[in-house]
């Protein structure tokens, strides 16, 4: 399911976009003498929307491929498939895959509601190439986005769907009108937007054309992806209806981190140039003119993103791996667990998920920076209602953070302990509400204070930002060592783009 992104225009995005629903509308002129009673650090330009803050603290989360292809054997259907072929061997039940997807630790999921045969799994419409169209008695019942925002209401967890842009199935798409994007697309994913006011994200695959069924043409069409879609309009119209819903990939509020195999880069910054560059997509741009965090999706099945006969399930060694190469660099990771033609996870599927998940509390849910004493080499001025001190890197307080003093671009944090602790990683994160600074640290450990021991291996040991996770002994794929006897551990921030800010530090 390649990724193909659609390149937007940014002079003509800024122009014909609404200031309230565009992410990247954050430039504003930053003035030499601001009110500023707080004395907070003037933020590092471009900045982030709240919808996409709330979007990257969701971290980890869940994709659900689903659809007709789970019953064709195929990845992608070419839109010529009878919607009975559209067969559940039981009522589709989401609850049940999002309860396995909690088991993991994850915050929420995406679930694939119109992949690109254009098949809908809701009772649309736009077309009638959906699931009451189906002979099946459980087809004709089933109404995915409505029972998976409801099931993720109930598990107080994050939802969004995926909407393919492509459809293989219409007659409209790519015919030379504005007809599909008027008919079809937009209306879509205004339906999809009514299902919940509250969904975190909507997923743009970007897949834009080629061979397909349209209607019965049997042949190939191609369109002008950066203007066919109207996406100024479609954001508009989805944020009017969810403020909170970050537009994934064409939407261009998110960008797809640049494979499929769960990993970033180890430098990975939040902000791009819009797909421009060398590692655009797996690194960032460190002085780039968007902020465009970055999402990786991955399988955690040995077979396609639809459920096949014989997939096996990855180890959870090899899905902790993921999770330290994709939230541990800077990025969310989007697990894929495909329901079987029965409409449920595989019992594999649901036994691994509790496995990471237990996996993950084991190892990263001890905090011991809790217990230790905290030193700063410097301590920016507090002002009228805000401090920043060294404490609020361990007050679980995501809104209060430590700062260093204006023109200052390094620092260092220790942490001090009564007794030796054994440790094996180190978290950091910053205030990137300010924007993202950090582009160079170190971090060492010592049992007596004097004797300093540099950590982490050979990592590159540049780039913070949201979150960033250092196994210290240099590996993320045997990261669970016997770890470090440590009475300090110190970080060095050794270059940064403005006085560095950090909002909390952890260390398991």
């Amino acid at each position: 399911m390649r990724k193909r992104f659609l390149p937007l225009l940014f002079g003509i995005a800024l122009i014909t976009q609404p200031s309230a629903s565009y992410a990247q509308n954050e430039f504003q002129v930053v003035e030499s003498v601001r009110e500023n009673p707080d004395n907070e650090p003037q933020p590092v330009h471009p900045l982030p929307h709240a919808r996409q803050l709330m979007w990257n603290e969701t971290e980890f989360y869940a994709f659900f491929h689903y659809g007709i292809n789970t019953y064709t054997n195929k990845e992608w259907g070419d839109g010529s498939e009878n919607p009975s072929l559209f067969a559940p061997t039981a009522a589709p039940d989401p609850k049940q895959w999002l309860e396995a997807a909690k088991s993991a630790g994850m915050q929420g999921g995406i679930a694939v509601v119109k992949h690109h045969d254009g098949f809908c799994l809701w009772p649309t419409a736009t077309t009638s190439h959906n699931v009451t169209a189906s002979s099946n008695e459980y087809a004709k019942a089933t109404n995915i986005p409505k029972d998976f925002a409801a099931a993720a209401k109930e598990l107080g967890m994050k939802y969004g769907f995926y909407v393919s842009p492509w459809d293989r199935n219409s007659g409209y798409y790519g015919d030379g009108t504005n007809n599909y994007v008027e008919k079809l697309f937009i209306p879509q994913c205004t339906e999809l937007a009514a299902y919940g006011d509250d969904q975190f994200e909507m997923w743009f695959d970007g897949a834009n054309g080629g061979s397909g069924y349209y209607g019965g043409a049997n042949e190939s069409r191609s369109i002008d992806a950066s203007t066919y879609y109207d996406i100024p309009n479609l954001r508009h119209q989805v944020h009017q209806l969810c403020p909170n819903c970050v537009m994934w990939g064409v939407g261009g509020e998110a960008r797809w981190i640049g494979n499929e195999a769960g990993w970033a880069g180890e430098t990975n910054w939040l902000i791009q140039n819009n797909g421009r560059g060398a590692g655009a997509n797996t690194e960032g741009a460190e002085n780039g003119w968007l902020w465009l965090p970055g999402e990786s999706d991955a399988k955690a099945t040995t077979k396609g993103w639809f459920w096949h006969e014989g997939e096996d399930v990855l180890s959870a060694e090899r899905l902790f791996q993921m999770y330290l190469e994709t939230v541990g660099r800077n990025a969310t990771l989007i697990l894929n667990l495909p329901p079987d033609k029965s409409g449920k996870l595989p019992t594999a599927t649901v036994n691994r998920m509790a496995e990471l998940g237990n996996m993950l509390k084991t190892r990263l849910a001890n905090d011991l920076a809790k217990t230790a004493k905290v030193t700063v080499s410097e301590t920016r001025a507090a002002g009228a209602q805000r401090n920043y001190e060294a404490s609020n890197i361990i007050d679980d307080n995501k809104d209060t953070y430590w700062a260093a003093n204006d023109g200052s671009t390094s620092a260092t944090i220790t942490f001090e302990w009564d007794n030796v602790q054994t440790v094996r990683y180190v978290t950091m994160m910053e205030y990137v509400k300010l924007g993202q600074r950090v582009k160079n640290f170190t971090i060492e450990t010592s049992e007596n204070g004097v004797t300093w021991t540099k950590q982490g291996g050979n990592i590159k040991c540049t780039t913070i930002g949201y979150k960033r996770i250092i196994p210290l002994n240099g590996s993320t794929s045997s990261s669970y060592s016997t770890g470090y006897k440590a009475k300090y551990v110190r970080i060095t921030i050794n270059d940064s783009k403005a006085c560095p800010t950090l909002h909390t530090v952890s260390i398991f």
